[in-house]
C-alpha cells in the first residue's frame, strides 16, 4: 500500500524560511531593528501594448561589475562589502560584461554563484532575441544598487532606472534580483 498516494515531499523537504534568516541577520549586524520587505498592499499591472516578441526588452539587475583590487568576487566567496556600488549603472548590451554578486546577502551554503545567467541574463535576452522570442534588447542593461534604504531605492534608484529604461524607449524590463 502506498504511504503517499499524492506524491507530496517529505515533511523535511521544505523552503528555506529566507525571510527568517535575512531578519535575523540584519539584527545580528546591529541595524536595531530587523529587516522589513517592503511590499504594496496593491501591485498595479500594465498590460504589454504589444506581443513579447514585438517587444524591446530591458536587462535590469543588482550584479555589481567586478571591481579589481577590491577582494575575492568570483564564485565561492564570501560576503565581500567593497564590492558593492551605490549609483545606478548602465551599460552596452551588444558586448558581454563581467559582472558579480559577493557583494549581495545570499545564501551562500544552497548556491554556488558559478552560472551567471542567474543574475545578469544578458547573454541569454541576446539569444531569445535572435530566436525570435523577443523583439530585441533594449541597448543598454541597468545596474540598481541595493543600499537596503526604501527610501532611497523608490526616490532615487528605480527613479533614475525607469528614466533611463524610458529613454532607451524598452517596452518591458526583466529585473534580475540577486
Amino acid at each position: 500500500m502506498d504511504d503517499n498516494p499524492y506524491g507530496f515531499a517529505s515533511p523535511d523537504d521544505k523552503p528555506i524560511p529566507y525571510m527568517e534568516r535575512i531578519r535575523n541577520y540584519y539584527t545580528t549586524l546591529g541595524y536595531g531593528k530587523p529587516y522589513e520587505w517592503a511590499h504594496h498592499s496593491d501591485t498595479p499591472f500594465t498590460p504589454l501594448k504589444k506581443p513579447v516578441s514585438e517587444s524591446r526588452v530591458a536587462l535590469i539587475t543588482t550584479a555589481a561589475p567586478y571591481q579589481p583590487g577590491k577582494g575575492d568576487q568570483g564564485p565561492g566567496s564570501a560576503y565581500n562589502a567593497a564590492a558593492k556600488f551605490y549609483d545606478v549603472y548602465s551599460g552596452d548590451t551588444s558586448v558581454d560584461h563581467d559582472t558579480r554578486i559577493s557583494h549581495i546577502g545570499i545564501d551562500r551554503l544552497h548556491t554556488s554563484q558559478e552560472d551567471s545567467n542567474t543574475w545578469f541574463p544578458l547573454p541569454m535576452l541576446r539569444q531569445l532575441a535572435d530566436e525570435g522570442v523577443i523583439g530585441e534588447v533594449a541597448p543598454r542593461f541597468h545596474g540598481a544598487p541595493t543600499n537596503r534604504s526604501h527610501r532611497t531605492t523608490i526616490e532615487v534608484d528605480a527613479a533614475e532606472i525607469i528614466r533611463r529604461v524610458r529613454e532607451d524607449e524598452a517596452d518591458v524590463a526583466v529585473i534580475a534580483a540577486n
